[in-house]
């Protein structure tokens, strides 16, 4: 495990985004596992900036994002592949057939079953990035009895749903259940990258880097990852 200890939000978006933009200078054609939420909106700005200086370029890039809300499409501006086209894939070259959400509109079996073949047809991510939710929840992996493996369809904590209101117009608003890859997707990525910023989330990120494993707490399983970096203020 790495961990960079940033100052502030700006500082820990310039490091993830430097280290984005290693991983696809390295490996043109990089399969990057990505993820939604306030917390990486500033590594894909600063992403955004290195294309347009001519430093990145995405058009062999291949993308798998975390997750997706049960029953919003792509058109809703509350959905995740909404959210990625307009915080990244509209400003780069990227190729948008070669990006991938989880579809919301199809029911549970299909969706998660047709995202487990896509993500095996990459051949794997080359590397993940992951925020962390204050429950210590990553994806939509919420606290359980067990860790889940694959891609499935997850019923929202009270904490997730009122943590992601402020997305939305009201609480009552947000979708109660989500399609996010399972622990064995994330874990099976050759890197990952933690970003997680702001005192809220200091005693979650404390217990996922140094308590117990345990699935009460998803993301203390990457304490078991060979090639874990973490960015934190």
């Amino acid at each position: 495990m790495r961990v960079y200890c940033a100052k502030n939000y700006k500082e820990a978006s310039t490091l993830a985004a430097d280290l984005i933009a290693a991983q696809i200078l390295l490996k043109p054609d990089s399969v990057l596992g990505l993820a939604t939420g306030s917390t990486p909106i500033g590594a894909y700005q600063r992403l955004i900036a290195k294309y347009e200086a001519g430093e990145l370029d995405f058009s062999q890039v291949k993308t798998m994002n975390l997750d997706e809300y049960r029953g919003l499409d792509g058109e809703n501006p509350n959905g995740y592949r909404y959210f990625m086209n307009h915080q990244l894939f509209d400003h780069v070259n990227i190729k948008k057939e070669n990006t991938n959400v989880p579809d919301g509109k199809k029911d549970p079996t299909q969706a998660c079953g047709e995202y487990d073949a896509k993500l095996e047809r990459t051949g794997g991510i080359d590397l993940q990035l992951l925020g962390l939710g204050h429950n210590g929840h990553i994806g939509f992996n919420e606290p359980a009895e067990e860790f889940s493996k694959t891609t499935h369809c997850v019923d929202l904590s009270e904490s997730t749903i009122e943590a992601n209101a402020r997305f939305f117009d009201s609480e009552d608003e947000v979708p109660r259940q989500a399609y996010t890859m399972g622990i064995k997707n994330i874990m099976t990525a050759k890197k990952i990258l933690l970003v997680a910023t702001g005192e809220a989330k200091a005693d979650a990120l404390y217990k996922s880097l140094y308590g117990p494993i345990t699935p009460n707490v998803p993301a203390s399983i990457l304490q078991l990852h060979p090639d874990l970096t973490v960015v934190a203020d």
